[in-house]
Parts: structure tokens; sequence; C-alpha cells
């Protein structure tokens, strides 16, 4: 990898959650004006609907909160239970410890990468496989698609 890749990947890596905050303030302001439950957007008089503010947002900073405060306990007060104590070992820049392992969720594109010799074949298999996953709902033949609105249309309307 050369200096330029390495720059963009950690740029992706500081950038991508300050997006995913702002895609998360988009979702909650356009859960706040057309409501939770209301998946066909139907214009609901003001009668039937339950405020956002403050049932859902006290109800969300309650979960935070507590969230938080077992979070903090188990941070300060029982740090060798979360981390590794391996990290603690001072590091040898000569020798890449054998010990290292990717996560599980990254263990099935680290076989991949693994068993194709060529980096670029890997990269491409590796996109190749990615692309399958998100592929999948579109080619299914099945004629129940399990939602209760796509029922209700062929059948009533």
């Amino acid at each position: 990898m050369d200096n330029a890749t390495l720059n963009r990947f950690f740029s992706l890596h500081y950038l991508l959650p300050f997006v995913i905050a702002l895609l998360s303030l988009i979702h909650v302001a356009v859960l706040h004006e057309s409501g939770s439950s209301n998946p066909l957007n139907i214009a609901l008089s003001a009668s039937n609907k339950v405020p956002f503010h403050p049932y859902f947002v006290f109800k969300d900073l309650l979960g935070v909160i507590l969230f938080m405060i077992i979070f903090c306990y188990a941070i300060f007060f029982y740090p060798d239970k979360i981390i590794d104590p391996v990290n603690n070992v001072p590091a040898n820049p000569l020798v890449t410890p054998t010990h290292i392992v990717p996560e599980w969720y990254f263990s099935p594109f680290y076989a991949i990468l693994r068993s194709i010799p060529n980096k670029l074949g890997g990269v491409i298999t590796l996109a190749l496989a990615l692309i399958v996953l998100f592929l999948l709902p579109f080619i299914t033949n099945n004629i129940f698609k399990g939602s209760f609105f796509e029922i209700s249309k062929t059948i009533l309307f």
C-alpha cells in the first residue's frame, strides 16, 4: 500500500462517523415529520399522532443515560475484562505478533483475500462477494414477499 492509499483510508474512517451522524439526524427529522408508524405516509390528523417531543425524546434519553452508566461502570472499574491484556505488552517493531487475527465478522473476507494469491484478484473477488450480498433480495423468484402492504395492494385494489 502506498501513502496515498493509507491517507484515503484513514480519511474515510475519520469522515464516516460524521456522515452516519448526519444521516441519523436526517432520519430523526423525517420520523418527526411523518411519524414512525406511518409507512404509507397517509396524512393523519393531530389527534391520531403521538407527539415526538416529549414522549420519544425522553424515552430515548433515558435509554442513552442507562447505557452510559453501565458502560462507564464497566470501563472504569473493570477495564481488563473488556480489552485484551496482550495490548499492554510492549510492541516489537521488527516482528508481527502471531496473535493478531481479524475480528469474527471479517473472517470470511480475510479468507477470500488469503485464498487468492493475486492482490487485485482478491480485491475484485471481495467486491463481488459484497455485491452478491446486496443483490440477494432481488434475485429471488418467490411470489410471497412477506410484506402486508404488498399483499393488501394485490387483494384489496
